[in-house]
């Protein structure tokens, strides 16, 4: 008979590799459809139900070196170093037995059709909508965090539904939506999950869009890239111990993240909140944007994204409009070519105009774009070549 265990005891039990513990799922559903909705979950133990799984939705980890029973994972710079039942700081990895596990296959707790430009992806087939999917799980600690309710949680504190790669794929594809979105809250710790989904996605003739703080080692990076066709990626600050006290990593890792993925073709959009006393001067918006010109070029769009009180920085106020308006300006006379402003409804930092001719291409309001003046990926006007994904 089944019977309720606590998260310490599931713990205990993983660490030993005495039982095998998965959660029954009823079934799942999409937001974005209608008449459809989430199903409960209840948690229980069973024994004998997969032998070579410690868990149903558990896999080995695909970058992690051992000595003895300790396990250190490679798939981030964080490289927690595990003793049997340990915990990674992401909460979403574990030394089971010895061996290192991700406990967050195949269990995404959100899934939804998005429009693609809430990613946000302003120069990636705009117009398209995304099939968006999230595990629990986070590599940092972000003070900021707005989606701390399922990125500061384990795997086993949320409800979730049983989506394996191969079902993200049919039910993508079911829908007749182009792109797969991994996204909400860190992809990254669920680094097995994305990749395994990605592979099988792009043999399918879908693409893949990763959403990230960008916080991963190289080689696991350069492995992804072979699959992944978009990206957007924090650039929290532009110094280190923001990086520290903020968010709970370094500047570095990040970086070396945008020039991999330029040299390998990806294309990459940046965002970088603005958080008040934080993120909010504009002599390290200036570097950030000449770094940005020497290592990367001009044509990587920019988004500035008006900071909303949350998680622990309730005692913020809201970012002051005229400094996101200061700052894309900054940038645009550095050199870059796209900079937009975010979270603003109606405001024009969220058009896209010709770096060239400066004519209007694509009026947004909210998700609606009424106008849309880029033809074969160039401008309507000018003839110049806008760079993105377009057709």
């Amino acid at each position: 008979m089944a019977k309720m265990i606590t998260r310490k005891e599931f713990l205990k039990a993983i660490g030993c590799g005495a039982t095998a513990l998965f959660w029954a799922s009823t079934g799942f559903g999409f937001p974005g459809k209608e008449n459809q909705k989430y199903k409960s979950i209840k948690g229980e133990i069973f024994t004998g139900d997969a032998p070579e799984r410690p868990w149903r939705w558990s896999k080995e980890g695909f970058y992690y070196e051992t000595v003895g029973d300790t396990v250190q994972c490679q798939v981030c710079p964080n490289q927690c170093v595990l003793e049997p039942g340990d915990r990674s700081i992401c909460r979403s990895k574990v030394n089971i037995g010895g061996k290192l596990y991700s406990l967050a296959y195949g269990n995404p707790c959100s899934a939804h059709v998005d429009p693609i430009e809430k990613k946000p992806l302003y120069h990636f087939y705009p117009r398209s909508l995304i099939f968006s999917i999230a595990t629990t799980g986070c590599n940092f600690r972000c003070l900021n965090c707005q989606n701390w309710e399922i990125s500061q949680k384990k795997p086993e504190e949320v409800r979730f539904f049983e989506l394996f790669p191969e079902d993200v794929v049919r039910e993508t594809k079911k829908r007749d939506i182009p792109s797969i979105a991994y996204t909400y809250s860190e992809p990254i710790t669920y680094y097995e999950y994305m990749y395994d989904t990605a592979k099988l996605a792009r043999n399918a003739g879908l693409k893949n869009v990763m959403v990230s703080n960008g916080y991963i080692n190289h080689e696991p990076l350069l492995k992804l890239c072979q699959y992944l066709d978009g990206a957007n990626v924090n650039l929290k600050s532009f110094e280190d111990d923001i990086y520290r006290s903020l968010n709970g990593g370094t500047l570095e890792p990040v970086l070396n993240t945008f020039k991999t993925m330029h040299r390998e073709g990806v294309w990459f959009e940046m965002t970088t909140l603005v958080v008040p006393t934080y993120v909010d001067k504009p002599e390290m918006i200036k570097r950030m944007c000449g770094w940005i010109l020497k290592e990367l070029g001009p044509d990587h769009p920019l988004h500035f994204i008006r900071f909303h009180p949350n998680y622990k920085l309730t005692r913020l106020p809201y970012t002051p409009i005229d400094t996101l308006e200061q700052f894309r300006e900054i940038a645009l006379k550095a050199g870059i070519h796209y900079v937009y402003i975010g979270n603003v409804p109606g405001h024009e930092g969220a058009h896209t105009y010709c770096h060239n001719c400066n004519k209007l291409l694509i009026k947004r309001t909210g998700y609606y774009m009424p106008d849309f003046n880029i033809e074969e990926g160039r401008c309507k006007f000018c003839g110049t070549l806008i760079p993105g994904r377009w057709t």
